[in-house]
């Protein structure tokens, strides 16, 4: 058998879980609900219990028996309600069982001590004896143990107390005495099946929480993961710019809306100078480290709108909306001063870095590829005119 059906085994004859710390678990979930019905079972309880000091003045007047069972009453009310109170406030079967079990010893005692102090009234003493246990085993929430025990003493001591003080005949005995037997046997499979169906639907439910639980851990690897792929899919490796094919779907949607709504657009190309000679000189590691270092600065000297992509190998590009050609031309000197002002560390700090950028002017007809190809045209104008500049159509 696996481990989980072993912590959730529920023991046949005492409907508790096997496992200590699941039983503890179940009792703590039921706390404030068992609190709430014993306070309520009491009352209801000493209620009914005290309503019965009329029969006993109708049977016996003022009698000294009477204020012997008034007394007895009062005490058995007085105490039970106030365990009720005491019951409503700290309750609880996990740490409290005795507390709970102690009304129904003072009931069973208070149930006892009415045959002696009124022996005529025995017959109706016994329906309210079997009421009674099916009452302890029913009405007043408690743990089958301590129902069982209590039910049983007081059929035990009811049973006494009529031979002793009635006086009944062994055949008369016998017939009460299987008559409070199938009582407890009827209250006790009773409770037995609630306590099975109770924890066997805690342990579905704790189950049930388990599985969302792993579902929304699942969900939220899923997400993770998902994050991952469009992060990768969606960013240069190397750098963390946008890839080629991201910062094509968004320059293009930039465009269409600058061609809807008739703003400016503008778009760079920018190549970084003599690169070749970087890899051929300090290796490809050095390489990367110059495209990470010029990819943070030209993030940094663009604006919060402009988007900037990979373009592949040491070009990048740059979508600029809401940008005439005028603020163009001062975002692409600002950004070229920029990396020629970077300062490298280690073996190429003598280097000097510089780039060249192409600029282009959006038309109203012109597509995203259009608008590449002539600041591409751009840049290699740039670039055969000496490098470290910025040019733009005129």
């Amino acid at each position: 058998m696996s481990q989980h059906h072993k912590h959730n085994d529920i023991h046949w004859l005492t409907g508790q879980f096997f496992d200590s710390s699941n039983e503890t678990q179940y009792r703590d979930s039921i706390g404030e609900r068992v609190r709430f019905e014993s306070r309520l079972a009491l009352i209801v309880a000493s209620a009914v219990f005290a309503m019965f000091g009329i029969s006993d003045y109708n049977l016996l007047g003022f009698t000294r028996e009477y204020y012997l069972l008034l007394t007895m009453r009062i005490v058995v009310v007085s105490s039970c309600l106030a365990l009720a109170f005491i019951i409503g406030r700290r309750g609880g079967y996990s740490r409290s069982v005795w507390l709970h079990a102690l009304p129904l010893w003072i009931f069973a005692a208070g149930i006892i001590l009415i045959v002696p102090l009124r022996p005529d009234s025995f017959s109706t003493q016994v329906t309210s004896t079997v009421v009674a246990i099916m009452a302890f085993y029913l009405l007043i929430p408690n743990l089958l143990t301590v129902a069982a025990i209590a039910s049983v003493s007081l059929s035990i001591g009811f049973l006494w107390a009529a031979i002793i003080y009635v006086g009944i005949s062994p055949a008369v005995t016998l017939r009460i005495g299987l008559l409070l037997v199938m009582a407890n046997i009827v209250g006790y499979c009773a409770l037995l099946r609630v306590e099975f169906l109770q924890r066997q639907q805690f342990t579905l439910l704790n189950e049930e929480r388990d599985q969302n639980r792993q579902l929304q851990t699942e969900i939220a690897h899923r997400k993770s993961l998902e994050d991952q792929l469009r992060m990768v899919a969606e960013h240069d490796a190397l750098t963390g710019v946008n890839s080629r094919g991201h910062f094509m779907k968004r320059a293009e949607a930039l465009l269409q809306r600058s061609q809807l709504e008739k703003p400016p657009f503008c778009l760079f190309m920018i190549d970084i100078d003599h690169f070749k000679d970087v890899n051929d000189t300090w290796g490809h590691t050095c390489g990367d480290r110059v495209l990470t270092k010029v990819a943070d600065v030209c993030r940094h000297s663009l604006r919060p709108t402009d988007i900037i992509g990979r373009f592949g190998g040491e070009e990048f590009v740059v979508a600029l909306p809401n940008t005439d050609s005028i603020n163009a031309q001062a975002v692409a000197e600002r950004l070229k001063e920029n990396v020629a002002a970077l300062i490298l560390d280690g073996e190429m700090s003598d280097l000097r870095l510089s780039v060249t950028i192409g600029i282009a002017v959006a038309n109203a007809d012109d597509d995203l590829d259009a608008l590449i190809t002539r600041a591409d045209n751009m840049l290699y104008v740039g670039k055969r005119d000496g490098r470290n500049q910025v040019v733009m159509l005129s």
